[in-house]
């Protein structure tokens, strides 16, 4: 990030870097709602993909794999005359194999045995791993959603979180800057807090605070000290 990362920069290179930056956030103040929301929607279509997953996975295992992981615990908790490992019924660590061979009058001949299926005692614990984490995916991906819904419909939970999060800007200069950009420049500015040095970032804050504060008409339409929604 123009290694204001670090903070470690002469003071005239560390002043030229940070008034491009502020320049380019002052003439791009309100231009950040799309790409904001293509992250969202990206974000969304991770949880579209985990949900996706599952079911197509429901539809190999026959409608069992839905409450797989709900069965395995059942199991482990039943009593020992009335479990049914739900493990081995869907994947079977024995089964009746026929073997067809040629014998010694040179005719062919079938044999019947009971085969050892090994890979499957693999294989039942790599997909009770992946239902567990299919469905901690899943619900991390919702919260995360309801979380975006939250931050878009309520500025002043974007003031909170800038607030909780770099305690070194002041309160009056992110309420100046929530009140007068939109939610896709609090995204790149949580982001860029997030990259930068804490002190060089509280400097940005409060140099682009103040010239929000001097120019009151900057492509802000609406009443003043009215804080913005998304």
């Amino acid at each position: 990030m123009m290694d204001l990362d670090i903070g470690i920069c002469s003071e005239i290179e560390k002043k030229q870097k940070k008034k491009l930056l502020l320049d380019y956030l002052w003439d791009n103040l309100r231009y950040h709602n799309w790409w904001a929301y293509r992250y969202y929607v990206c974000e969304f279509l991770s949880l579209c993909n985990v949900i996706g997953q599952m079911f197509l996975m429901n539809k190999f295992f026959d409608g069992e794999f839905m409450t797989f992981g709900l069965d395995v615990i059942t199991h482990m908790e039943a009593d020992q005359e009335d479990r049914m490992d739900p493990m081995i019924y869907i994947f079977p660590r024995m089964t009746k194999c026929t073997f067809y061979k040629y014998g010694v009058s040179g005719e062919v001949e079938r044999h019947d045995a009971i085969c050892i299926l090994p890979l499957n005692v693999v294989n039942e614990k790599i997909y009770i791993f992946l239902w567990f984490w299919f469905i901690i995916l899943t619900i991390l991906t919702t919260l995360t959603m309801f979380y975006r819904i939250i931050i878009i419909f309520s500025p002043r939970m974007r003031v909170y979180l800038l607030r909780l999060r770099f305690r070194l800007v002041r309160r009056d200069a992110i309420e100046i800057i929530v009140r007068r950009s939109k939610m896709g420049d609090w995204f790149l500015l949580y982001r860029l807090g997030e990259n930068l040095d804490s002190i060089i970032f509280r400097d940005v804050m409060q140099d682009l605070a103040n010239r929000l504060h001097n120019n009151q008409h900057h492509r802000v339409p609406g009443m003043k000290g009215e804080i913005q929604d998304a």
